[in-house]
């Protein structure tokens, strides 16, 4: 039943739409990925903007943490004494989950459309975008997408390093950024793995997916970094 759903109202929606572009771009695949993964950036734009504005407000409150993280040493007290905090304040510590959730099914239902079209035996898509054939594996594609996997670490980094972490102590905090650096460059070579093995089509969707969520994110943290120095 959920996979009757998924299909109707996710993956064939999408790879309908797919087509639609295809044909629209004169059998341009290359352009038709662009585009959709474009499209569907602006339409989770206003969801990712409101995590990223509660996170940066959530800046706004690291004194007020840290003081309660002192003032508190169980973690019970901690938790108890920050959720009050949080409901005084109105800030949603778990509002930066939110896009994760609901990416999630549309990234499954994407690489269904790629997988589908790139491997279709029937003439319905021509692979072929600038001469490379985005039905095969690529290795300078796998690369491109570690690449703009690692700067997206990088984002990650800086992120977290701004955000406070509620309920950590000092010593915790310096074992996870720690890790954080590590995930930086595991991340960038698990992309590569992964997608030297994948037909082209998704490792270029996967780079302009990326470099598009850094534009996006540099200008919202940019503009909501600004507005909280201004409170």
């Amino acid at each position: 039943m959920l996979g009757d759903i998924f299909n109707q109202f996710l993956y064939q929606p999408i790879f309908d739409f797919f087509v639609f572009l295809y044909n629209i771009f004169g059998h341009n695949i290359g352009l038709a990925i662009i585009v959709l993964t474009l499209i569907i950036r602006i339409i989770l734009f206003p969801i990712s903007q409101k995590s990223i504005k509660a996170q940066m407000r959530m800046t706004g409150y690291r004194k007020q943490i840290k003081e309660i993280q002192q003032k508190f040493k169980t973690k019970e007290e901690q938790s108890r004494e920050l959720m009050k905090f949080y409901k005084e304040n109105k800030i949603n510590p778990f509002s930066g989950c939110l896009p994760l959730l609901i990416q999630l099914p549309i990234l499954i239902a994407l690489y269904r459309v790629f997988i589908t079209a790139l491997n279709s035996k029937d003439g319905l898509i021509n692979p072929i975008f600038l001469g490379l054939n985005l039905s095969k594996s690529n290795p300078i594609m796998a690369i491109l997408a570690g690449i703009a996997q690692f700067f997206a670490s990088q984002m990650t980094i800086k992120r977290s390093a701004m955000m406070p972490q509620p309920g950590a102590s000092d010593k915790a905090m310096e074992k996870q950024r720690a890790m954080t650096k590590q995930m930086n460059y595991f991340f960038p070579i698990l992309t590569v793995i992964i997608a030297w093995r994948w037909p082209a089509g998704l490792p270029f969707y996967w780079i302009i997916s990326t470099i598009l969520g850094l534009a996006q994110d540099y200008y919202l943290y940019k503009k909501y970094g600004r507005d909280q120095k201004h409170d």
